[in-house]
C-alpha cells in the first residue's frame, strides 16, 4: 500500500500540546518515507484546526481535507479521550487508533482500573478521590488514602505524560499533591507504590493484535521516578530491550498486554505499562496514542521486534482503513 493521503493531526488543547507536535513531525516524516503523502493539520491551544495557516472547515460526512485516512497524533484530553475520535466518526473518515469508547475508557484511569479489576487483571492497589469529597471530608479522605501505605503516587484521573503527578513519601505531603492533581481534573487516583522494574510493551492490530518485545525503563539516576522530565529530557531514561526479566516473564507481559488491549476494545495500537517484580507482573495503564517520535518507546519496541518505523506507520494506516471498512459493513 502506498501513495495515500494521510491527514496528521498534531497539537491540541491539552497540556501535552508540544509533545504532540513533536510526535506529529516524526509521523509525517515516517509516512513520507513509507510512500504516503502526509498533510499537516495543527490543532491550536485555542482548539482551532488549521492547515497551512488556514482554518479547516469541518462538515459532517464530508471527510477531512480530502484525506484517505487520518492519523490523530494527539495526547491527553481533547484528542486521546474519544472527543476527536467522535468528530472523525461524524466526518466519516477512517482514522488510526482506538475508537470513541476505548479512547475514553483508557484515558480515564479510574474506569480503566475498574475494568481491569472486573476482568481479573493483576494491578497495583489504588483509591480514587473526587474533589467534592476531599473538600467535604478532608480528614477522612486523607486517612483512607494513607491506608495504602507510603509512598504513593497521586495522579489526575484523565491526563497523560505524567503531567500533574506527584510522589508522596510523607503524610504531610499528601494534601498538597491532591490539590495539585485537582488543578487538572476533578478526580484523582492514588496508587500504592510498586516495587520492581518498569516494563512497557507495544501492541498493534485490530481483532488479532500482536505484542512487541517488552522493554525496561531505566532512569538516568537512582533518585526520582519516571516523571515528565525523565520521559522528555534527552538522557533522562534508557530503554533496555528486551527487559531484564526471565523469558517466561516476558511472555507473561506480552500475554497481559494483548489481554488488556482486547479487554478495553482497543484497535490499531497501544502501549501497555507494567511493574514487574520477580514472577509478579502488574498492569499499570494503557496508552492509546503514546509518544510517537522515532526514539519513543512505542516505535523503539517494534523496531527491536523487527518492524522499522516507516513500516510500522504503514501498517497502522492499513489497520485504520480495515477497521473503518469493517464497521461500515454493519447497519446502524
Amino acid at each position: 500500500m502506498s501513495g495515500l493521503c494521510v491527514a496528521v493531526l498534531g497539537g491540541g488543547r491539552s497540556s501535552e500540546h508540544e509533545v504532540s507536535l513533536a510526535s506529529a513531525r516524526s509521523v509525517r516524516a515516517g509516512l513520507q518515507a513509507a510512500g504516503h503523502v502526509p498533510v499537516e493539520i495543527e490543532i491550536g491551544k485555542d482548539g482551532v484546526w488549521r492547515c497551512e495557516g488556514d482554518e479547516v472547515s469541518l462538515t459532517p460526512g464530508r471527510g477531512l481535507e480530502g484525506a484517505d485516512v487520518v492519523f490523530p497524533v494527539l495526547h491527553g484530553p481533547f484528542g486521546e479521550d474519544g472527543t476527536v475520535q467522535g468528530l472523525l466518526e461524524c466526518l466519516d473518515v477512517p482514522y488510526v487508533g482506538a475508537g470513541v469508547l476505548a479512547s475514553a475508557l483508557c484515558m480515564d484511569k479510574v474506569m480503566f482500573k475498574a475494568l481491569m479489576g472486573w476482568g481479573g487483571v493483576p494491578q497495583v492497589d489504588y483509591r480514587e478521590l473526587r474533589v467534592e469529597r476531599f473538600r467535604e471530608a478532608r480528614r477522612d479522605a486523607l486517612e483512607s488514602l494513607l491506608a495504602l501505605g507510603l509512598p504513593v503516587f497521586v495522579k489526575p484521573a484523565r491526563l497523560g505524560s505524567s503531567v500533574g503527578i506527584a510522589r508522596v513519601a510523607e503524610p504531610e505531603q499528601l494534601a498538597g499533591a491532591l490539590e495539585a492533581a485537582f488543578e487538572y481534573d476533578a478526580v484523582a487516583v492514588v496508587e500504592a507504590a510498586a516495587t520492581g522494574l518498569e516494563v512497557e510493551c507495544s501492541v498493534i492490530g485490530n481483532g488479532d493484535p500482536v505484542a512487541s518485545v517488552p522493554g525496561e525503563i531505566l532512569l538516568a539516576t537512582d533518585e526520582g521516578w519516571y516523571d515528565y522530565e525523565a520521559k522528555y529530557t534527552p538522557g533522562g531514561m534508557q530503554l533496555i530491550v528486551p527487559a531484564r526479566v526471565a523469558p517466561h516473564v516476558r511472555e507473561r507481559v506480552r500475554e497481559l498486554a494483548v489481554k488488556t488491549f482486547l479487554a478495553t476494545g482497543c484497535s490499531g495500537l497501544a502501549r501497555v505499562d507494567f511493574f514487574v517484580e520477580g514472577e509478579n507482573v502488574l498492569v499499570n495503564e494503557l496508552n492509546t496514542m503514546p509518544g510517537f517520535t522515532e526514539t519513543s518507546v512505542f516505535g523503539s519496541l517494534f523496531d527491536a521486534s523487527g518492524i522499522p518505523y516507516a513500516e510500522l506507520l504503514d501498517r497502522l494506516v492499513q489497520l485504520g482503513l480495515e477497521r473503518h471498512a469493517a464497521e461500515r459493513r454493519h447497519h446502524h
